[in-house]
Order: C-alpha cells, then sequence, then structure tokens
C-alpha cells in the first residue's frame, strides 16, 4: 500500500519567501520548503496495482500552463482549535479544473476520494494542542496581507507519503507536464 496524493510543487524562492513568516508562533510545527506544495487530490492508502492504473490515467489528463497566486493566511479546525495554518492559493479555473481532472482520474483507476470541496491551501504549519488560540489569531493577522508574485505551473506530481513522528516525509513517484 502506497498514501498518495497529487500536488503542484513550490518553487524554492517562493519557499524562502514563506520561510521568512515561519517563525513566532509557539506549538507550531513549521514545514520545511521540501515539503511545501499545494495538494491537488488526497488518495489516501492505495495497492501498488491501482497506484499503477492512477499513474496511468494521471498521465491522459490534457491541461496547459497556468499561474497561481498565494494569498492571505488562515487556520483550519474548529471552534475549539486551529490545527493547521495555511497561506490560500489563487488559481482560478484552471487549478479547480485541474485538481478535478486528478479526481476524476483516481475514479477511473477504482480509487475513491473524499468528497469534500477542493479549498486549495498550502500547508505552512500545523499546530499542537496546545498552542494559545490568542496567539494564533495574533500571527494570522501580521501575515494576512501575504501576497505572492504570480507563480507558474507548468508540472503537477504524484507524491507517496510517509508519516513519521516527526512529520509526513514525500517522494515524488512521478511528474506530469501540463
Amino acid at each position: 500500500m502506497l498514501r498518495l496524493f497529487t500536488a503542484i510543487p513550490i518553487p524554492f524562492d517562493v519557499a524562502a519567501t514563506l520561510a521568512r513568516r515561519q517563525s513566532g508562533l509557539p506549538g507550531a510545527r513549521w514545514r520545511p520548503a521540501e515539503a511545501l506544495h499545494v495538494t491537488l487530490a488526497f488518495y489516501g492508502d492505495v495497492p501498488e496495482r491501482q497506484a499503477d492504473d492512477l499513474a496511468a490515467e494521471l498521465a491522459r489528463i490534457p491541461g496547459g500552463p497556468f499561474e497561481i497566486q498565494l494569498k492571505g493566511v488562515g487556520a483550519f479546525g474548529d471552534a475549539h482549535r486551529s490545527h493547521t495554518l495555511w497561506a490560500g492559493v489563487d488559481g482560478g479555473e484552471r487549478l479547480g479544473i485541474l485538481a478535478g481532472r486528478c479526481r476524476a482520474a483516481a475514479e477511473r483507476a477504482g480509487i475513491r476520494t473524499e468528497p469534500r470541496v477542493y479549498r486549495p491551501h498550502l500547508t505552512l504549519a500545523y499546530l499542537k494542542t496546545q498552542t494559545n488560540p490568542d496567539r494564533i489569531g495574533a500571527w494570522i493577522t501580521g501575515h494576512n496581507l501575504l501576497s505572492s508574485p504570480p507563480i507558474p505551473v507548468d508540472r503537477f506530481g504524484l507524491y507517496s507519503s510517509v508519516l513519521s513522528e516527526g512529520g509526513s516525509h514525500y517522494d515524488l513517484e512521478r511528474e506530469y507536464p501540463l
């Protein structure tokens, strides 16, 4: 079984700019530059045969280059606890279409995906349970004007993920040009 997802990698110059914002919040486990990406579809644990079918279906996705832009920051969680800090991603219609095609590729390969609405974002940090909500709010307020220059997107990748005590480790399994 492989734990798989498709994503757009973030260029290292953009990751370096984001690294300057990844501080000042006790309890945050900041994501390293090599782990920063925009998820298109999460597939979960997939048997190897279906992973091969998925890889073949992803290769059939039509497209063309487009641009995304990082805009603003926020947190996922519920009324009692935030668990993830993110940067917003504006990719327009093209990003949504690509994400939908990645989900459709999974369906054709016999892989079920979660039925939640696609909310493009880039995970900046995971938060420990005891992270002070007031400090989270202050961090978001201090960084909410985040706005990157346009980021060219000319490819996406199929990644495997291995969970460990220190966080997830990602490996690029296949790359697909747009």
